[in-house]
């Protein structure tokens, strides 16, 4: 009997060392994986808007583009959730409620697509309240890892923050091919219809939440919000007031916000090249594959690396690798004798590799820049502007695209927008010193500021991480 406790208590260590990594499984914890699980797997549907706002909608490269920017809106307004969810409790609780409506929205966003939508405003608010439904379950599961993590080392936090983007990407494994596969065979509202079910989990696993109600006690204390959210944005000040605060945010918006040619992309695999779903969904799971090779590379080699390194090589490499779309695009490929399904899928491979390595780095730079006492707001708001930068991004892509004339069926300027949109992530290297230097990202881990969970995922609807700009 000792020995079978002795047995099953080392499965246990084992489980808790290589899944959990480190971290104790409970509830708890399971709800958060689930959350980031459920993003992932919205990747389900990825395709589906796309082939939905192409063929049904008929929308251009640019509509689609601009729609994209628009649609990502709530994410640029995160810390208001966070300061609704702290300041305003339903029924007494400030988290289980902001999930169970989080997965509500989510699900009345999909059936709407898959029902009602027949013009592109309504299916712009229909995705945006998906948007916003993952927004605000994001936030939620940010602020209870800060909790979890709050006391413990780096090493331990790192690994949460790991371990949780693994389950958004495993998420997005398990979908990537039938997000493709099942276009084939049922229409786009189908799986519109297929995915609302998804959300409906979060809201199922917000019980699992240890949370406890709000005291009257406490309530009548404070008699409104008005003060600790006063004291709150007085401390939020005094933080983006620092000087080694705002260089770094506004070096990774320079970063970020860079254009992209996704969408002209997205018509150019399909109405040229004429990639199946089928085909787009085995892409999606090879950059699946290569998300969660990126998590375990960051994880394993590079979270001790500095800042300033990862991000200067990042750079130069994924804008190195990108320009090999050309040969695509021209296709020169071919006179190579390199198919065109082949050279896109290894393309994927190495730029999702290399784009998810960027991606961790600047969420455990954002998160060691959080002060103590504001960790959870300024986080959101470093995010914000991570995500507006993001919607500038899709708006610069869309106005060149405009300006070269791309369409739905003219790609002769699509190399010269390969091109600029190569080129331009090379633009914040100049302001490399903007970023901690490696003494100062030493002393900053010493001083105890914790690095948690990031937001976004990295696999929402519509959209790849945007590190991976060039990917399909």
């Amino acid at each position: 009997m000792v020995l079978q406790s002795s047995g099953l208590a080392k499965v246990k260590d084992s489980l808790t060392q290589k899944i959990f990594l480190g971290n104790e499984p409970n509830a708890e914890l399971i709800a958060i994986l689930t959350v980031y699980f459920v993003q992932g797997i919205l990747g389900l549907s990825r395709l589906a808007v796309s082939f939905f706002l192409k063929d049904e909608l008929l929308l251009s490269p640019v509509e689609v583009s601009a729609l994209l920017g628009i649609v990502f809106l709530p994410w640029m307004i995160k810390p208001v959730f966070g300061f609704i969810s702290d300041g305003l409790p339903i029924f007494g609780y400030r988290r289980r409620p902001y999930l169970i409506l989080s997965g509500i929205l989510g699900t009345a966003s999909w059936v709407s697509l898959a029902t009602i939508v027949h013009t592109s405003w309504a299916a712009t608010l229909a995705i945006a309240l998906g948007s916003l439904s993952v927004a605000m379950s994001d936030v939620i599961v940010d602020s209870l890892v800060v909790e979890r993590v709050r006391g413990e080392s780096q090493a331990k936090a790192g690994s949460l923050q790991s371990l949780c983007w693994g389950a958004s990407a495993i998420g997005g494994l398990i979908t990537a091919y039938f997000s493709g596969l099942l276009l084939q065979y049922f229409t786009t509202r189908t799986v519109f219809a297929i995915t609302a079910l998804f959300p409906l989990i979060v809201s199922g696993v917000a019980w699992l939440i240890a949370e406890s109600p709000v005291s009257k006690d406490a309530q009548d204390s404070n008699q409104t919000n008005s003060l600790p959210i006063k004291h709150q944005l007085g401390q939020l000040r005094q933080a983006i007031s620092q000087k080694r605060i705002w260089l770094p945010t506004v070096f990774v918006f320079i970063w970020q916000a860079t254009p992209n040619a996704d969408s002209a992309f997205f018509y150019f695999s399909t109405n040229e090249l004429h990639f199946e779903p089928e085909f787009l969904g085995r892409v999606h799971l090879v950059t699946s594959f290569a998300s969660l090779a990126g998590v375990w590379i960051f994880q394993r080699f590079l979270k001790s690396i500095p800042f300033r390194v990862i991000f200067a090589w990042s750079t130069v490499l994924s804008s190195a690798l990108g320009m090999t779309m050309l040969l695509l695009v021209t296709h020169t490929n071919r006179r190579l004798g390199i198919d065109d399904h082949w050279f896109s899928l290894g393309d994927s491979l190495i730029l999702t590799v290399m784009g998810k390595i960027a991606f961790m780095q600047v969420m455990v730079l954002a998160a060691r820049l959080c002060p103590s006492g504001v960790e959870a707001t300024l986080f959101a708001l470093l995010m914000s502007v991570f995500n507006s930068a993001s919607t500038v991004s899709h708006a610069f892509g869309a106005l060149i695209t405009y300006w070269l004339g791309i369409t739905a069926t003219n790609f002769e300027s699509l190399w010269l927008l390969v091109l600029i949109t190569n080129l331009s992530t090379l633009l914040p290297l100049p302001f490399i010193n903007w970023l901690p230097a490696a003494e100062e990202q030493t002393e900053t881990s010493e001083d105890g500021e914790q690095a948690f969970l990031p937001d976004l995922m990295s696999e929402l609807v519509l959209r790849e991480p945007e590190s991976e700009k060039n990917s399909f």
